[in-house]
């Protein structure tokens, strides 16, 4: 969980709660929603550059990490 937690940060007073990559006011689910629409992880970066690339690849290797846990491997 210490990735998590030097990544996204949630707070009432910072937009409601939501999640938010550290040090800034944009939401994880920005990145997510980029993503789904077909751009880029740079394209993201570009249009808000207050998150570093590093958060946003720490933020969807805990997304895989989180929806694969459970995940039984093929034989």
């Amino acid at each position: 969980m210490a990735a998590l937690n030097s990544v996204i940060h949630s707070a009432p007073e910072i937009l409601g709660g939501t999640p938010v990559f550290c040090g800034t006011r944009v939401p994880v689910k920005n990145l997510l929603d980029y993503l789904a629409a077909g751009d880029t992880l740079d394209e993201f970066l570009e249009d808000f550059p207050t998150v570093r690339r590093e958060q946003a690849v720490v933020a969807l290797e805990l997304a895989r990490d989180f929806l694969t846990a459970g995940a039984h491997t093929a034989r």
